[in-house]
């Protein structure tokens, strides 16, 4: 048996972590066995924007997968309310607890019940896991008395008085509301191995920052960058540009919670601006849009407009500079302010002259309109300092960058947000950076390099600056993967009446996307088997009141914006969708508006939506058929080596 000069050294640093034959044999024992194990269960997200209320719950309930696990565990031995009770003890275990013991008589049986439920539910889930992962699932203070009842041997009659004792003890310390806790928390943890968020977890919605915080915290989580995303991450860089769009966004919808309690970022710079220089303004271009319930006085909402066409012109003129000196991204078109005809009140767009809507602009400099005003310029340096000194923003975008991506490859699925950019013949569109060109799989590379740039170089250097543009054009710009339309029309839309040029046309992507052959060609492109895989889409919410289906190109490619966020429920009459890929099947779960925590206690069952079960796998899915299981096959492959140089002699055991 030979070990090469090459491979030794690599198998003596092996041998640090299994110092001996005995070592190296268990835990070579230890990955065949988790090889066999059934497939975990992953879970598909996109465009949540903010409303944690509604992607909690569904994270709760695992897109109704726990109430399932409770049919198989208990059939007809429990009927649907209890099966619903059982559900909200998991999803919401300390506030059911104190909901049920407010009215019940006997609570010590009632946690006793409450627990054995719960030990039969967790064991549909356990299955699929090995016990040291588990174990890390685990509380840590309760993890030997749960494992221990979790694997209770109950055919063993010696045994049935050691664990009828466990159940009495945890009750007569008055543990059993944390035991309770412990054991809800585990099943929630269970019932998604692996979570991808397919973008815009930000914008319009009020808890970006909350969703974030879970996230963070979540066992085993991936995401794909959306454009709403990654104009919060150039905001962090510290692009002017980007800063300007996230709070004009959160003007826009009247809500400031993510900036001002979530990341600290005041706001009193620019309010004190806009009084001065809009006091007298109506600003009836810029009022807020107003979610339902959404409580807000008059005054506010005038003082929200005037921030907002302040940060809008702002927004305009910096955008501007980056068109300017970036002539390759071909943004000319959105070069606007220098056609204004202030003494007219006209604006040049295109071949055709328009009249503008609201044609007070005191702080454009018709000579200079895209140099930002001594006083702009202060309100700008205050609110940059505010996103790149704020310590939460910073570790949450942080986070996105070391579990993010444009794009994932993972068990046979291409998860992007956006698209990816093609021509109308179905051709990659081609597009220079560097003066070099880049289309495709190289494209999407580049540009994430770029942003990864435009985020970590040094301060003040031009790769940063470079980057952080990079970043900007990620948001907006007509080629963009993450934005995928030819323009964003933020300048028409508040000052031009004209609804055509409102418009702004997406790539020839979103035709592509209905026909197989561009799907398979896509995953060809990303090195996916276009036969056994599908891509996983998001960003264009799905108009299922119009008749439109998250299934295209023949079940190759599947869009799961369905609507989490409230300001797109009108036009997909849901509340989002989410797609689960067990061993057993692929469903794409359809959800209902989520109305309160309250309303699901109390009885009202909050179905998980409706179930469309989009294929079914004649053979359950094993760890080995995953990328999972690849890997875990190359760690048995070093092992062996190891276990081969101990007993050669080349390596001495410990």
């Amino acid at each position: 048996m030979n070990i090469s000069e090459q491979e030794l050294p690599g198998l003596k640093t092996l041998a640090m972590q299994y110092p001996s034959i005995q070592a190296a044999s268990t835990a070579i024992i230890n990955l065949q066995s988790e090889l066999n194990l059934l497939k975990g269960t992953e879970h598909f997200v996109s465009d949540i924007h903010g409303e944690y209320a509604t992607f909690s719950h569904v994270l709760k309930n695992g897109s109704g997968s726990i109430k399932q696990a409770i049919r198989d565990a208990f059939g007809d031995d429990l009927g649907a309310p209890e099966q619903h009770e059982l559900a909200t003890l998991i999803y919401y275990p300390e506030s059911k607890i104190s909901l049920v013991l407010q009215n019940e008589a006997d609570a010590g049986a009632w946690l006793r019940q409450a627990l054995q439920r719960l030990i039969r539910v967790c064991r549909e889930f356990s299955s699929l896991y090995t016990r040291a992962r588990i174990r890390q699932l685990m509380s840590a203070e309760y993890a030997g008395i749960l494992e221990e009842l979790l694997y209770e041997h109950e055919s063993v009659q010696s045994r049935s008085a050691y664990y009828q004792s466990i159940y009495d003890s945890i009750i007569a310390t008055r543990s059993a509301q944390a035991f309770v806790v412990a054991l809800a928390e585990l099943i929630q943890s269970l019932a998604v191995s692996r979570l991808h968020v397919i973008g815009d977890i930000y914008d319009r919605g009020p808890g970006a920052h909350h969703i974030m915080d879970a996230l963070i915290n979540y066992h085993s989580v991936d995401i794909q960058w959306g454009n709403h995303d990654i104009v919060w991450m150039g905001a962090a860089a510290g692009s002017e540009a980007c800063i300007a769009n996230v709070i004009r966004i959160a003007l826009r919808y009247a809500d400031l919670e993510t900036l001002e309690s979530g990341y600290a970022v005041s706001m009193l710079p620019l309010a004190s601006f806009a009084m001065e220089t809009y006091g007298d303004d109506p600003c009836q271009r810029f009022i807020p849009k107003i979610a339902e319930g959404q409580e807000i006085t008059e005054r506010e909402i005038k003082l929200l407009a005037q921030m907002q066409k302040a940060i809008a012109i702002i927004q305009l003129k910096l955008e501007g500079q980056i068109v300017q000196r970036r002539p390759q991204y071909q943004m000319a078109d959105r070069l606007q302010l220098d056609k204004i005809d202030h003494a007219r009140g006209t604006v040049t767009i295109g071949d055709g002259v328009y009249a503008l809507l609201d044609t007070n602009f005191p702080t454009v400099d018709p000579n200079d309109p895209y140099a930002l005003s001594p006083q702009e310029q202060r309100v700008v340096d205050k609110l940059r300092l505010s996103f790149t000194d704020s310590t939460s923003l910073q570790k949450h975008v942080r986070f996105l960058f070391s579990r993010g991506g444009m794009y994932l490859v993972h068990n046979g699925n291409l998860m992007y947000h956006g698209c990816v950019a093609m021509n109308a013949d179905g051709s990659f569109k081609a597009f220079e950076v560097a003066g070099e060109a880049y289309a495709g799989k190289a494209f999407v590379d580049r540009v994430e390099r770029l942003a990864r740039q435009g985020y970590f170089s040094a301060a003040g250097s031009a790769e940063k600056a470079y980057g952080m543009d990079a970043m900007w054009y990620l948001w907006c710009g007509a080629q963009s993967p993450l934005f995928g339309k030819e323009k964003m029309a933020t300048f028409e839309r508040y000052f031009v009446a004209e609804k055509e040029l409102h418009a702004e046309g997406r790539n020839a992507y979103y035709d592509l996307r209905n026909e197989e052959a561009a799907a398979r060609k896509i995953l060809q492109e990303f090195g996916v088997d276009p036969d056994r895989g599908r891509i996983i889409n998001g960003h264009v919410p799905v108009k299922v009141r119009k008749g439109e289906s998250p299934i295209k190109a023949n079940g190759k490619l599947l869009v799961i914006d369905g609507g989490f966020s409230k300001a797109y429920r009108k036009e997909t009459g849901l509340s989002g969708y989410t797609l689960i890929y067990s061993a057993h099947s692929l469903q794409l779960v359809a959800h209902q508006p989520f109305e309160s925590i309250d309303k699901c206690l109390e009885g009202g069952a909050q179905s998980a939506g409706d179930i469309q079960c989009l294929e079914t796998v004649a053979t359950p899915l094993r760890v080995l058929d995953t990328d999972e299981g690849k890997g875990l096959q190359q760690e048995i492959v070093v092992l062996q080596r190891l276990l081969e140089a101990y007993r050669a002699g080349f390596i001495k055991e410990r």
